[in-house]
């Protein structure tokens, strides 16, 4: 049987023997066996490996981390990474963190010391990202596997606990790793309720900045600005809830939707179905060179929108499959919307053959002074600082 012993070669604190005592503020035993676990090799210039069942490992406030290659929290290992920490990638699509079904991450930053994970190169694609697989429903099979890293997900555990993201700024994530194949900035693959993921910015991802594939997992005050395809995205049979979401394309115009969902690919009608409460979004597009669509929901994808400000997009919401429009056509699940005049059209539809399909009344609300993510076109003062922006 493999010995439990820690595999993440990580940088910790430099400590005196033990004979000498170790001089912390803390005395508490757990406190301290966390911090600085036996056997944890001492080379903040090589961050790379594993994290198995029973390990803890707490990452050194005081240190910058070069992550040389991959990450993986594995079934019953907890990876703790402190508000102020920095990650620095440098091995492309090998670098990258993956928490697998069981493995939890807690990545506590706060607003004034968030915790950073980025390239040592400032451009989109140069590093993985952050992988997480929970056990919560999908509705591509009782269970599936991550493209990376070959980790399975899904299952039937609503309130799966995979840890908490807390003021969390990703760069410059979405390296290639194969065939038309790109990591996002973050990825949920069947994640749970009872994970909680809230002030995560996603910068410059080379692929989508967030995307979540089906789970239960509820996400809250996202910023995605600068991805080279969608910035929030969702699949799979996702039911769970999205509040203050602020996106914004590239400034060279590239880039597709602001939001896409979709229910599956292959099966409109697959349960659970897509449906998510996605309320108070800033959704600003610009130069149209990518796709034009603000909000893209197709292959059976539901929601409830609500508290929408659209600006900068050629169309608001467009809609496509049978399934899709049926649900929202005169259904008055769009709520709330402000369409800046720039909007050309603001709301398409289209059936499962093709065919244009006319919007009748009731299908959305306008509001002029619908505020969106909280001030408008303007960052919202929940994001100053922490993301960056101001």
């Amino acid at each position: 049987m493999k010995k439990n012993y820690f595999k993440l070669i990580i940088a910790a604190f430099i400590i005196g023997s033990v004979s000498l005592g170790i001089q912390s503020c803390s005395t508490d035993e757990e406190t301290i066996n966390s911090i600085i676990p036996t056997g944890i090799a001492q080379d903040p210039n090589n961050f790379k490996g594993e994290v198995t069942n029973g390990e803890v490992v707490t990452l050194d406030p005081t240190k910058v981390y070069v992550m040389n290659g991959s990450v993986k929290v594995k079934n019953g290992g907890k990876l703790v990474i402190p508000a102020g920490i920095r990650i620095v990638a440098t091995a492309g699509a090998d670098s990258y963190i993956l928490v697998e079904q069981g493995g939890q991450i807690f990545a506590n930053g706060t607003a004034g010391s968030p915790v950073m994970l980025m390239s040592a190169t400032a451009a989109p694609g140069n590093w993985g990202g952050l992988i997480i697989c929970g056990k919560a429903p999908i509705n591509t099979g009782a269970s599936g596997t991550s493209e990376i890293g070959n980790s399975p997900y899904g299952g039937t555990d609503a309130v799966d606990n995979s840890g908490i993201l807390n003021y969390v700024k990703i760069e410059n994530a979405g390296a290639p790793f194969g065939t038309d194949k790109k990591f996002n900035g973050l990825s949920l693959f069947g994640v749970g309720s009872g994970t909680r993921v809230e002030n995560v910015a996603l910068f410059n991802t080379a692929d989508d900045g967030i995307e979540i594939y089906g789970g239960t997992v509820a996400v809250a005050n996202i910023v995605s600005i600068g991805n080279t395809n969608n910035a929030f995205s969702f699949k799979d049979g996702w039911v769970g809830t999205a509040s203050n979401i602020f996106t914004k394309r590239r400034t060279d115009g590239t880039g597709n939707n602001g939001i896409k969902g979709i229910n599956n690919a292959t099966n409109p009608d697959a349960s659970p179905r897509s449906n998510p409460t996605i309320k108070n979004a800033t959704i600003i597009g610009g130069n149209d060179t990518g796709e034009t669509n603000a909000v893209r929901l197709s292959s059976g994808a539901q929601a409830t929108v609500e508290n929408f400000v659209i600006s900068s997009w050629k169309t608001g919401f467009n809609l496509e499959s049978d399934a899709t429009v049926t649900y929202f056509n005169g259904q008055s699940k769009i709520k709330d919307i402000l369409f800046n005049a720039n909007v050309t059209t603001k709301a398409s539809a289209t059936s499962s053959a093709g065919t244009a399909v006319t919007i009748v009344a009731n299908t959305y609300t306008d509001k002029t002074d619908a505020n969106g993510a909280g001030n408008g076109e303007n960052t919202p003062t929940w994001a100053i600082g922490w993301s960056g922006l101001q």
